[in-house]
């Protein structure tokens, strides 16, 4: 069998084999090691140089329409749209004239129980509605939704 080829898996080359010269073991091999420091830096570098892929930075969130005007008793629907999937990561505020923004919805479709009913929140994803199903005197407010999935958070309006 001298002079055919076989596969040493130990150090991946092809080379001679035979019965009286089986291929190396693991114990017969010298392998280098790096130095401690270096594989740190290597470390570093992946970690905090390159982009981790599905990294939940920079999420961009956008609201239509930017204003809208209704009739009351109106169904009125608000979307937004995140940059990449939020899954249900998003939340809608209530903020009225000369107030502090109110929580509506957070964590779709959960809803404090202290909003009325006429409000409701759909989507997953990257696609979210907030719908209020009949539109009263009270609800003329600007209504923000927020993603909440990646750092920074990010908020997008929309005027009533």
């Amino acid at each position: 069998m001298l002079g055919t080829h076989c596969f040493c898996a130990v150090t991946e080359l092809n080379q001679p084999c035979s019965l009286d010269q089986p291929c190396p073991s693991p114990a017969d091999l010298h392998v280098p090691r790096a130095h401690p420091l270096i594989t740190w830096l290597i470390l570093w570098i992946y970690v905090f140089m390159f982009p981790i892929s599905g990294a939940r930075c920079d999420i961009q969130v956008t609201q239509s329409p930017s204003s809208l005007s209704a009739s009351l008793g109106d169904r009125v629907s608000i979307t937004c749209q995140a940059s990449q999937s939020i899954d249900t990561k998003l939340a809608w505020y209530q903020q009225k004239p000369g107030k502090a923004p109110k929580l509506l919805i957070y964590a779709i479709p959960r809803s404090p129980s202290w909003f009325p009913s006429q409000f409701s929140g759909s989507g997953f994803g990257a696609d979210f509605t907030l719908t209020i199903s009949s539109l009263k005197a009270d609800d003329i407010a600007t209504y923000y939704c927020q993603q909440d999935h990646g750092l920074p958070t990010t908020v997008s309006h929309t005027r009533t």
